[in-house]
């Protein structure tokens, strides 16, 4: 018996560990903001950030970023991904501390600024970027995207 043909890039995860979704997010999308192993803030596709107030957060993104599929990394891209995984009641499975309040918002200022308005002074918001996850609009608005399982399941809810 021959096996079905595969799609090309297609990822067929035979991990049955629950927490195989934290490998996937790690190799397959970045986050604005690292921390190193003493605990300092690293910038990866943020290149820096600074409090305009004690509720607005503003980072400045890194130029010339391109996700695997070729698409070239904005702003835009970390808004889509905010405004997604802020629909969901508990986005981060390892801890309700990663989750930004339900009334934040992010604001395109250009292509490589971004403004977070809180609902009040968040001292953990750089720490919660940490968890944040980048993934290219395809991922979200692509004919065969996962989405974290919206097209499938209308919530990426308990599906990552």
């Amino acid at each position: 018996m021959t096996a079905p043909p595969q799609a090309a890039g297609t990822v067929h995860v035979v991990d049955p560990s629950p927490l195989n979704w934290l490998f996937i997010t790690w190799n397959t999308m970045e986050e604005p903001i690292r921390i190193d192993e003493a605990g300092r803030v690293v910038y990866s596709l943020a290149e820096s950030s600074e409090w305009l107030d004690d509720r607005t957060l503003e980072l400045r993104l890194r130029r010339g970023v391109r996700f695997q599929d070729g698409e070239h990394f904005t702003a835009h891209n970390i808004k889509q991904n905010f405004d997604e995984m802020q629909r969901w009641a508990a986005p981060h499975p390892p801890g309700t501390w990663l989750n930004f309040p339900p009334q934040s918002t992010a604001e395109v200022v250009d292509d490589h600024v971004l403004r977070f308005h809180f609902p009040g002074p968040d001292g953990l918001a750089i720490g919660k970027f940490r968890g944040f996850h980048v993934a290219s609009s395809a991922f979200w608005n692509g004919k065969d995207a996962p989405g974290f399982g919206y097209k499938k399941f209308g919530s990426g809810e308990g599906h990552w």
